[in-house]
C-alpha cells in the first residue's frame, strides 16, 4: 500500500471520529446557544439566568485566581475517596452474594431494608457520630454509592450464563478458577454500569454534603454565591459539577470499553 493511500485512509477515519463527536455532542451545542441567546434576547432576566458567556468569564476568574483549582481538589478528593470506598466494598460483597446463595438469603432482607434508607435523610447520623468534618462528607457518599454497585454486582454474578458454568465444571476446572476466569468477567458489565450510576450520584450527594461544614468544594461553592447573590458565580458552580459528572461518566464508560472488548467480538458483523 503507497504512501498517500494510507494518509487518505488516516484522513478519513479521522473525518469519521469527528463526525461521530459532532453527533454525539450536538445537543450540548444546540443547548448551550439557547441558554445564551435566552437572557440575551431578553426572553429570560439575565439576573436570574446570565448568559454563557457571561459564567464561562466568571469560571476563567477563578481559574486566573486559583479559587477554581481549591473547589475542585476538594470535592475531587471526598468523592473519589467515598466512590472508592463504596466501589471495593460493594464489588466484594456483590460477588459474594450473588456466588454463595445461603449468604444471599441471609443478607438480602437487612440490605434491602437499609438500601430504602435515603442517604440525604441519614446525613444528621453521620454528623452526630464523625461530626462536620471531612469524615462525615466521605461517610454520606459511601453511604450513597455503594447500592447501585452491589446491586448491579449480585445481578451480574446471578446472570451468568449456566452453559459457561457446565462448560467449565466439564473441562474439571475448580470452583476457584471459574469464579476468576468465567463469573468475574461475565458480570464486569453489571459492575460498570453500577459504577456510572453510583458516579452520578455521588455527585448529586456531594452537593448536600458540602452545604454543611464545608470551607471549600463545589457544593460549597453553589451555596455560598447563592447566599451572597453571586448568580454567575453560582452558575459557573453548577456548571463544573455538571461537567465533573460528566467526565466521570465517560471515563467509567471507556474503561468498561476497554475490559469488556470482548462483548463487542460476540456481536455479528456487518
Amino acid at each position: 500500500m503507497s504512501a498517500s493511500a494510507e494518509n487518505g485512509g488516516a484522513a478519513k477515519k479521522a473525518w469519521r471520529s469527528v463526525v461521530a463527536f459532532l453527533k454525539r455532542t450536538l445537543a450540548i451545542f444546540i443547548f448551550f446557544a439557547v441558554w445564551e441567546a435566552l437572557p440575551r434576547s431578553g426572553i429570560i432576566d439575565p439576573f436570574f439566568l446570565p448568559p454563557l458567556s457571561v459564567v464561562i468569564r466568571t469560571i476563567y476568574g477563578m481559574v486566573v485566581d486559583g479559587e477554581l483549582f481549591t473547589h475542585l481538589a476538594a470535592s475531587l478528593k471526598r468523592t473519589l475517596t467515598g466512590f472508592t470506598l463504596g466501589f471495593l466494598v460493594s464489588v466484594s460483597l456483590g460477588l459474594m452474594i450473588g456466588w454463595f446463595r445461603p449468604m444471599e438469603k441471609f443478607l438480602d432482607p437487612l440490605l434491602q431494608a437499609f438500601r430504602q434508607t435515603s442517604a440525604l435523610a441519614l446525613f444528621p447520623v453521620f454528623i452526630l457520630f464523625f461530626g462536620i468534618g471531612e469524615t462525615a462528607k466521605i461517610a454520606i457518599i459511601y453511604w450513597g454509592v455503594q447500592w447501585p454497585i452491589l446491586l448491579n454486582t449480585t445481578a451480574g454474578v446471578k446472570n451468568v450464563d449456566p452453559l459457561l458454568i457446565k462448560a467449565a465444571r466439564s473441562m474439571a476446572a475448580s470452583n476457584l478458577t471459574i469464579f476468576f476466569r468465567v463469573v468475574l468477567p461475565a458480570s464486569l458489565p453489571y459492575i460498570f454500569t453500577g459504577a456510572r450510576l453510583s458516579a452520578t450520584t455521588s455527585i448529586l450527594i456531594l452537593i448536600a454534603a458540602e452545604m454543611v461544614g464545608a470551607k471549600a468544594g463545589l457544593g460549597f461553592l453553589v451555596f455560598d454565591a447563592q447566599q451572597k447573590f453571586e448568580i454567575p458565580r453560582m452558575y459557573a458552580g453548577i456548571l463544573l459539577m455538571s461537567l465533573l459528572g460528566f467526565t466521570a461518566n465517560y471515563l467509567i464508560l471507556s474503561l468498561e470499553r476497554r475490559y469488556t472488548s470482548w462483548k463487542r467480538n460476540l456481536l455479528p458483523q456487518n
